[in-house]
């Protein structure tokens, strides 16, 4: 284009070549190129190599279109440079286009396009004018993007602060609303009624010196008072589980209640819950009657396994809920969680000891047995029989208990090869824990039938039972105790370097202790019920205006009744005893109002009933050369040994109540009578005949001396008398 140029500046002639033209260097007709032709073509290299390097000037030669690029996108907005894209295309294709078509017909017509090239001339100088035209609407376009751009963000930021005038609006009338709210949701949802107060009260707090934000404060002030009045009405409610209990006191103390009344009621409610768990587990259980004296219920239905499953499930497992809920609640705060928590604790291991205490179960069974009405012509189980179940059963119930327990050092349970539970486990928990434990819990039992006193109005533990205790625990000296450590060692093997064990002849020495003490009591009872029959018929009876004895007394008949009755009972379950030799005439030993030492016929042969004699010298000395009677000395364990503590009881009985009464001629007469029959048949049922007439020779000495007229019967008449009754 600029030999085209050039040459239609040198002239215009038709023979002129472009070779002549291209070479001429004349002054007249070249021009430096401008306008949008200059920008095509760029500048000259004189120009360029003054003009400093810029890479976003389009007709430099150091233009970079990357540079170029990123300028316009930061400095136009999206309007101008979609229509700068668009001008520039038309440009490009226009001036594509007129050059192509320019180059093609120039070069061929060269010489014929001078008036056409004169006519392009004019064209560029429009062109070049219209292209300056479009700069300076372009910078017009440019400063109009920047005022819309400026007028945009002034109306975003007044958009913002509508918003932000709105949403204060929406708070101010939330704030309105919270009382509303609040009396709506208190009485149906108080959790989401309190996240309401919560999310409004600090700015009311904040705002409380405004009039309207202070009624509005006052009033869901009072709202909420009376929200936390039916919360803690609520608290007190027995229908609560721990979760209710949990969230209602935790409602609380988001209404700011006073922290240390809360966790006391929290407690006590949790407390009142928890007893109704242990009253529950307690129904199943028999009464704690270690002495025996209260009606013993039937064993519990369930099995023990059932029992303890139970008792983890809901009192433990409530137990640790409400412990944690505490925690949750009041922090570190667990001086009073603590003291509850062990003490429930406790009552719940005091449980499981009583559930476990089978031997109270068949003792209840033992005690139903006897204390059962039969029919006439039917007899109920003997006391071997008894005996021989409850032994059975609780050597059973042990066996069961100890195969239970050894469950835990089963092969397959891994911490039971460990040498240090093995040990721990066979000796301290199993053998002295478990069984040594059992063996002395089962003597004190026993035992404390005997010495417990027995609460008022209680009945009293029935005598059967006490022999049968005795019994038992004989047998567990004899023989059981030996047979179940040895079963024991035997199941669970002790370690030879482990702790010290509880050697078998100290718990046989405690259960003989405890069978001591209850035949002992077995012979208090039956003396006592005896002497108490005969207290009664001296007490009741006038002994000075009384006829002259025709039978012996019916108390009498009964005593004799009575001892054999309990001779019977004692022959079941001890043997007979030993028994010192007996006189050819015991049966039939006249039986005088004085002491032995003075009877007709044996010792005083001259003597005569009316002879006049100090009778309270003649007892004084026969007590010098009469054995000494020791009353309530230890029984053994043998039949005659028994009744003989019994038939002491009874007539030291009989000889204190004599002594007390005064007596005319017939008085002494029937106690003469009464003597000689006790004389004929309880000599028998004792082991030293001696002991019954030296008791009977001291109550009719009594009688002797407290009686005013003291004539005794004839000998022949009494042994009448006794035989015909």
């Amino acid at each position: 284009m600029a030999a085209v140029t050039a040459g239609s500046g040198a002239g215009s002639g038709v023979g002129d070549s472009p070779e002549a033209t291209g070479g001429s260097t004349g002054g007249g007709g070249w021009r430096r190129p401008h306008g949008p032709l200059q920008r095509y073509y760029g500048p000259s290299t004189a120009e360029a190599a003054e003009a400093a390097p810029d890479p976003t000037d389009i007709n430099g030669p150091h233009f970079d279109p990357e540079v170029f690029m990123t300028k316009v996108r930061s400095e136009c907005p999206l309007g101008q440079l979609l229509a700068r894209e668009a001008a520039l295309g038309r440009e490009i294709r226009a001036l594509d286009s007129d050059m192509q078509t320019l180059l093609y017909e120039n070069y061929n017509k060269f010489i014929s396009a001078t008036d056409t090239i004169r006519k392009m001339k004019v064209d560029f100088r429009h062109m070049e004018a219209e292209m300056d035209d479009l700069a300076a609407n372009m910078a017009a376009i440019s400063a109009s993007s920047a005022r819309v751009s400026a007028a945009l963000q002034d109306r975003h930021r007044r958009g913002a602060q509508l918003a932000g005038v709105q949403a204060l609006l929406r708070k101010l009338q939330a704030l309105v609303e919270v009382p509303g709210r609040l009396r709506r949701w208190a009485g149906t949802d108080p959790a989401r009624a309190l996240r309401c107060h919560a999310r409004a009260r600090a700015v009311l707090r904040h705002y409380r010196h405004l009039p309207s934000f202070r009624a509005i404060e006052d009033e869901s002030h009072a709202i909420m008072a009376d929200l936390a009045q039916r919360l803690r009405t609520r608290l007190r409610e027995e229908t609560l589980d721990p979760k209710e209990l949990t969230e209602c006191v935790e409602m609380l103390l988001q209404l700011e209640e006073p922290q240390e009344e809360l966790s006391e009621e929290f407690l006590s409610q949790a407390g009142a819950r928890l007893e109704a768990e242990l009253v529950t587990l307690e129904a199943e259980l028999p009464a704690p009657d270690p002495s025996g004296t209260a009606t013993t219920p039937p064993p519990p239905a369930s099995d023990i396994l059932d029992f303890v499953d139970r008792g983890s499930s809901a009192f433990v497992g409530t137990l640790c809920q409400l412990a944690g809920s505490y925690r949750a609640l009041f922090g570190g705060d667990t001086g009073r969680l603590e003291p509850f928590a062990a003490a429930l604790a406790t009552r719940y291991f005091s449980l499981l000891e009583r559930r476990q205490t089978f031997f109270l179960g068949c003792l209840g069974d033992v005690r139903q047995a006897l204390a059962a009405p039969r029919p006439p012509g039917k007899e109920g189980p003997g006391l071997p029989d008894l005996l021989a179940t409850l032994a059975a059963s609780v050597l059973g119930q042990l066996k069961a208990v100890l195969a239970y327990v050894q469950l835990f050092t089963a092969r397959d349970v891994a911490f039971a090869s460990l040498p240090y539970f093995k040990g721990e486990f066979c000796v301290t928990a199993v053998r002295e824990g478990l069984v040594v434990a059992f063996v002395r819990w089962l003597c004190r039992t026993a035992r404390g039938f005997a010495d417990g006193p027995a609460e008022r109005g209680a009945p009293a533990a029935p005598p059967a039972l006490l022999l049968l205790l005795a019994r038992l625990c004989l047998d567990y000296e004899n023989s059981t105790i030996s047979y179940i450590l040895t079963l024991t060692d035997e199941q669970f093997p002790p370690q030879d370097s482990g702790p010290a064990v509880t050697p078998g002849p100290a718990l046989c020495a405690e259960a003989r202790a405890a069978a001591q003490r209850l035949l002992d009591h077995y012979v208090q009872v039956q003396g006592a019920a005896v002497a108490q029959m005969l207290r009664k018929s001296v007490e009741t009876r006038d002994w000075l205006g009384t006829v002259e004895p025709r039978n012996v007394r019916a108390v009498m008949k009964r005593v004799v009744e009575d001892i054999t009755a309990i001779d019977v009972q004692v022959g079941q379950l001890f043997e007979e005893g030993v028994r010192r030799a007996q006189s050819s005439d015991s049966s039939r030993r006249a039986f005088s109002v004085y002491s032995s030492s003075r009877a007709p016929g044996r010792y005083a042969p001259s003597y005569t009933p009316s002879a006049p004699m100090d009778t309270h010298l003649l007892s004084n000395i026969q007590k010098l050369f009469s054995e000494r009677i020791d009353i309530f000395s230890p029984v053994e364990f043998n039949k005659v040994s028994v009744l003989t503590g019994i038939i002491k009881i009874s007539l030291k009985t009989l000889l204190e109540c004599v002594r007390l009464r005064t007596l005319g001629r017939f008085g002494l007469q029937q106690v003469q009578v009464d003597g000689h029959y006790l004389q004929l048949y309880l000599w028998r049922f004792a082991s030293d005949e001696r002991v019954v007439q030296g008791l009977l020779d001291e109550v009719a000495a009594s009688a002797a001396h407290r009686c005013l007229d003291p004539v005794p019967m004839e000998h022949s008449v009494v042994e009448l008398i006794c035989e015909r009754g």
